[in-house]
């Protein structure tokens, strides 16, 4: 790669007077712009040094790979005079000067809390499903399964302590989790929860005399509103008490004071008020849907995906746990119809981009197609609306007829999901048993609706591209010519092989990993494993072509020729090599399972990143194929991932 040339040509398309500021990571420019319109897309998605491009909070980022960015960047820097800055230092600047946004700061807080005990949620409410599976009359006759045979019972009794247990106990969820949010003790607020649930709670007398004030015992299992409440109001005596305690007497009596006073506060005042307020909002969430029946179904879902462009969406789960819960104590109310309508959204934005697999004649948006739709239907729309839909816009416009049509019909059919999960086509594992059907019709008249306009649109509206393209090829013939010369010399010198897991963990699919550049497969081909412990192995013979200074990515080049990129983590850049320890340098000679670092997962997990390790083949074009080895349970030195050379 020429790093001036590569350089110069992203300067020329952003516009040199329209940089702030740069920086870069493992594998992207990350640039802050004073205007995105400014910018010569067509000029970078034609770039073939260029993998990708997309915007996020604030800054615009261009993909060029592993031991190619950094030199990029030091001669984009020399071009331009362009402030340099870390990663952390340009999401300041790139904040810097927007007008403070209440609603979206609070979005951002509830996301905070919530998105970490989905999880548990997801379990929970999938092992409500198995028993309503087994439980349901008229799902294979006139009987449910246990009234058929009985034997079943006892299993089924089990499954039903088990998915009840996440929803009664969820205030005990909330509290450690906005215990962290909010900067209070975990356990402290851990310890909340267990009070506001305590099995004693209404188990004798209906309320506590204090004085002669009656204070009633209510058990606040199900709720969440006056949970959240209850730790924001730990988290500010806490601190207070750190403060202005002695440091003799602050570790007994900080814990001690905080917890009282909060728990008085809770019974007396926080919780009869926001339990109130609580079930006045799921309340008029299920009127809502209950009043606007099919035709709110189906703006919602005709809305959906916008909404996901500005974020609103990172709210929803607080919502959802409220439907979730509401049904689970007694299988009554709307469920989580919420969950429903992003599944319609979700696979009509996977069809959409699907359509454009079939039609555009680009070789890098087809690659990213292929695998941007295959994660949509898998849950997970984030490459598929900003790395090809919203590129073209016309396919975005499409998904979304195909949303609100199957959003309107599944409101018609009372569709309902009786938990969280992944909103796609497996979110019928998360579906009432008895609209399972009905979700299954739906999806595919999403899927129907969605791809069938885009096609159609886009079979005379594409054409053009195909044309830029040819245009493009005629000019540069000659240098065609000499590039699929170098590329058949590469693929002769490539041999098959097979790359061990660098790590103890858990083996998942890059479409799971939540980092568009990974998830859309815009790097490379590969897997991702969720670390166990944190040791960092070498998974192949061969040498260290980068070793980064942050200590979270390495690169390296097997003797067969694969080129691969180990990355640490979702944006653990930002912790400038703290938590890490790397043992390699560049152009060093290693040998399989020859330890390249170490990483302190707790430490990275409680800094707030995501410590998933993805390995990445860089140099995936150059192969007939490279496909995951399906291991689930995976030691540092198994295999991983297979690639075919010929």
């Amino acid at each position: 790669m020429d790093y001036k040339k590569v350089a110069s040509e992203v300067v020329a398309a952003v516009g040199k007077d329209n940089l702030v500021a740069a920086a870069h990571c493992a594998t992207r420019l990350r640039l802050v712009l004073k205007d995105f319109d400014a910018i010569d897309q067509a000029a970078l998605d034609n770039n073939a040094d260029v993998k990708g491009t997309f915007k996020t909070n604030g800054q615009y980022q261009i993909i060029i790979g592993p031991g190619d960015v950094n030199f990029v960047y030091d001669e984009l820097v020399k071009l331009t005079g362009v402030q340099e800055a870390s990663t952390e230092e340009l999401k300041k600047i790139a904040d810097n000067g927007k007008p403070f946004n209440p609603v979206m700061a609070f979005i951002k807080l509830l996301s905070d809390i919530f998105v970490p005990i989905i999880p548990a949620l997801v379990a929970g409410g999938l092992l409500m499903a198995l028993n309503n599976f087994l439980t349901q009359p008229g799902l294979f006759g006139p009987k449910s399964i246990i009234q058929m045979n009985t034997a079943v019972k006892g299993f089924s009794d089990i499954i039903q302590l088990m998915s009840a247990a996440p929803f009664i106990f969820l205030p005990i969820l909330v509290a450690i989790s906005a215990s962290k949010r909010f900067g209070a003790n975990q356990f402290l607020g851990a310890a909340i929860g267990m009070i506001m649930t305590s099995p004693d709670l209404g188990a004798t007398a209906k309320y506590w005399n204090i004085l002669g004030y009656h204070v009633m015992q209510t058990n606040y299992k199900y709720q969440v509103v006056p949970v959240l409440v209850a730790i924001w109001v730990l988290s500010i005596l806490e601190k207070r008490f750190h403060k202005i305690l002695p440091q003799a007497v602050d570790f007994t009596f900080t814990p001690l004071l905080s917890v009282m006073i909060t728990g008085f506060l809770t019974f007396t005042v926080i919780g009869p008020v926001f339990k109130e307020v609580s079930d006045l909002l799921t309340q008029g969430i299920v009127w809502l849907y209950n009043t606007t029946s099919f035709i709110g179904m189906g703006v919602f879902g005709l809305t959906y995906s916008a909404i996901v462009t500005t974020g609103l969406h990172q709210s929803f789960p607080a919502i959802e746990t409220q439907l979730v819960t509401e049904f689970a104590k007694n299988h009554v109310g709307s469920g989580d119809f919420i969950f429903v309508v992003a599944s319609m959204a979700n696979v009509a934005q996977g069809a959409a981009t699907l359509a454009i697999y079939f039609l555009t004649k680009n070789k890098k948006m087809k690659g990213l197609a292929s695998s941007a739709s295959v994660s949509a239907f898998l849950g997970i729309t984030e490459p598929a609306l900003f790395g090809v839909n919203l590129k073209y816009k016309f396919p975005f416009f499409c998904a979304l007829i195909g949303s609100g049509v199957a959003a309107m019909v599944a409101g018609l059919t009372k569709v309902i999901a009786a938990s969280m999960g992944a909103a796609g086509f497996i979110g019928f594992l998360s579906i009432y048993p008895s609209s399972i059907p009905f979700y299954v019709m739906c999806e595919l008249l999403s899927f129907a609706v969605a791809f069938a306009l885009t096609f159609m649109y886009g079979k005379k509206n594409l054409k053009e591209e195909a044309v830029n393209m040819s245009t493009v090829s005629a000019i540069q013939s000659t240098e065609k010519q000499t590039e699929v010369e170098q590329n058949v010399k590469k693929q002769l010198s490539l041999s098959d092989e097979v790359i061990a897991s660098p790590v103890n963990g858990k083996e998942v699919s890059l479409t799971s990993v939540h980092d568009q550049v990974f998830s859309a497969k815009l790097m490379g081909d590969g897997a991702a494993v969720i670390p166990a412990d944190g040791n960092i192995y070498s998974p192949v013979d061969g040498e260290v072509t980068v070793a980064y200074e942050t200590k979270h990515a390495y690169g390296l080049k097997s003797d067969d020729g694969a080129e691969i990129l180990i990355h640490i983590g979702i944006d653990t850049v930002n912790l400038k090599g703290e938590h890490f320890e790397s043992f390699v340098k560049q152009g060093q000679r290693v040998k399989k399972g020859d330890k390249l670092g170490t990483v302190d997962l707790a430490a990275v997990k409680e800094a707030g990143y995501d410590t998933t390790v993805m390995v990445i083949v860089t140099n995936t074009n150059d192969y007939a194929s490279v496909d995951r080895v399906q291991n689930d349970e995976v030691k540092a030195g198994d295999n991983l991932v297979a690639v075919t050379a010929h």
